[in-house]
């Protein structure tokens, strides 16, 4: 299996709190994206690099209910509470070639896959079928794109560069054995601390981290 960021995703309550909370941190405004019927939701996107990508997520005002539990946790209260704070890093998102045999080996339950598609683009996603996020976005959801380019290839690049996703987890032994029967150690750096989630990031200003 080819497992690889694909990218990282922003809470936001709306996708104006995000804009303008990544503008302060990155000093560059993140531009509109689109629209996930599927989920109600809608949002921003730009190039981090290295075929990546950096979404605020946020519901939208404008949609009907989804009939069905919105992904990224964004219809459970404790994170609706925490993102009308502020905007928070919610989940990253590992690209795969091969979904299918990742859910199959996986030693925890990274619920349905879903599919879904805008314009001439489909893509596979697992979501828990109650909207969490496996150990609170510590661990990733895992995505499988349709043949074609890159889906950041056809976003903005303002400069801004993913260096590392950081992970902190009381018993980070125990985290970093869940990445590695995942296959999915390589990607991202584990602390020990309270349980959390950062995006380390270059911006054209220096050094930054989304947490």
């Amino acid at each position: 299996m080819n497992n690889r960021i694909d990218h990282i995703a922003i809470g936001a309550a709306n996708l104006e709190q995000g804009q303008a909370a990544l503008r302060d941190i990155l000093g560059v405004t993140v531009p509109p994206g689109g629209k996930h019927e599927a989920m109600s939701t809608h949002n921003c996107v730009m190039q981090t690099g290295n075929q990546t990508f950096l979404e605020i997520i946020a519901i939208d005002p404008d949609a009907p209910a989804p009939g069905r539990v919105r992904w990224f946790s964004l219809d459970d209260d404790a994170t609706r509470d925490r993102i009308a704070q502020r905007p928070r890093a919610l989940c990253w998102v590992v690209g795969t070639d091969d979904l299918d045999a990742v859910v199959a080996a996986s030693p925890i339950d990274l619920g349905e896959v879903i599919e879904l598609s805008r314009g001439g683009r489909s893509w596979r996603l697992t979501v828990p079928r109650d909207g969490h996020l496996p150990e609170g976005g510590l661990l990733p959801a895992f995505i499988e794109w349709s043949p074609g380019p890159h889906p950041s290839q056809g976003q903005q690049d303002l400069g801004v560069r993913l260096q590392s996703v950081v992970l902190t987890h009381p018993r980070p032994a125990e985290l970093n054995g869940t990445l590695v029967a995942l296959g999915i150690d390589h990607l991202a750096r584990v602390d020990q601390g309270p349980a959390g989630l950062s995006f380390a990031v270059d911006t054209p200003d220096g050094p930054a981290v989304i947490d």
